[in-house]
């Protein structure tokens, strides 16, 4: 009875083989938490402080809760931002090039992974080599090259690329791409081609639906990689297309030019929740997708791990 006690307490403490005891549990819970602070703090403290008053922030006392719900910095930073406009912008660039990106690298990676042709390899390396030779190397030559056809100034000069398979860390995509169709069991190509179907067939009937996953993820990484990117989008765009990320690098001269510093008073004058205000409109559609597209995005995750012949 006694031994059959401690086994319990044994198990209930450390575990066995089916189930985790509970100092596992507790540990890693604990483990879990640290992390998600880590990663939350600084999206809490960009909120918490875009919410504060001009008199919050000059009260040492108030430092996690407000003493009011404060809106007026989010009113300056929207029109600071000019944000309806920015964020259509932002949207169009980073969208458009996006879906076009995945669409175009699934077709190279479908070619790659179930076709064998000459000099295979070396396009290997070249798309290897897309993607580890820094953009800095190469963003002159297409810079003049778009010069030289009238790109420069207009989306064309990112959509171009992401038609041809050269869009913004697509080797990433086409190597995903390629991977999952890698994966594909042949037997389900070998039984549609056994039954009439063509290759454009097989490839939109059955390779496509299967690569669902790879396309959640190739078109949300690539939205908020084209999201984030200033550096090519000054380049590329001139000022043509102003983003979001763009007008928030030239926020506090926005704010000055709108708000001149002889005629404001204290309450108008440019502080550090008014630009964490800003800060936060400009993260806060990437964040709205992730909470949208959470659940499609870990289940692809999870199904990008398939295993065929």
């Amino acid at each position: 009875m006694k031994t059959l006690i401690q086994d319990k307490l044994k198990v209930f403490f450390l575990g066995d083989r089916t189930h985790y005891g509970v100092i596992f549990t507790i540990i890693l819970y604990m483990l879990l938490i640290a992390i998600g602070f880590v990663y939350l703090y600084p999206l809490l403290f960009m909120f918490v402080t875009s919410m504060k008053s001009p008199s919050d922030l000059l009260n040492p006392m108030v430092q996690w809760v407000p003493t009011e719900l404060f809106l007026g910095n989010y009113t300056k930073a929207f029109q600071v931002l000019n944000y309806p406009t920015t964020l259509m912008n932002s949207i169009v660039v980073s969208l458009v090039p996006s879906l076009i990106q995945a669409a175009v690298c699934s077709v190279v990676g479908y070619g790659l992974a179930r076709y064998r042709f000459w000099g295979k390899n070396l396009i290997f390396i070249f798309i290897l080599a897309t993607f580890i030779i820094p953009a800095q190397n190469t963003i002159i030559p297409q810079m003049l090259t778009y010069k030289q056809y009238g790109l420069l100034g207009n989306i064309s000069s990112l959509i171009l690329p992401a038609i041809f398979g050269q869009g913004f860390k697509s080797a990433i995509f086409i190597l995903i791409f390629y991977q999952t169709f890698v994966s594909l069991p042949k037997v389900l190509e070998e039984a549609a081609r056994l039954d009439g179907a063509s290759d454009l067939k097989i490839f939109l009937q059955i390779a496509l639906p299967a690569a669902v996953p790879s396309f959640v993820i190739s078109i949300l990484f690539s939205t908020v990689w084209y999201w984030n990117e200033t550096y090519m989008t000054v380049i590329f765009l001139e000022g043509g297309i102003q983003t979001l990320p763009m007008q928030l690098s030239k926020f506090v001269q926005a704010y000055e030019n709108l708000y001149p510093s002889g005629t404001v008073n204290l309450f108008d004058r440019l502080n550090e929740a008014v630009k964490l205000s800003g800060t936060f409109l400009n993260i806060l559609p990437l964040l709205l997708m992730y909470f949208v597209m959470q659940r499609w995005f870990v289940e692809s995750i999870e199904r990008t791990g398939i295993t065929g012949e």
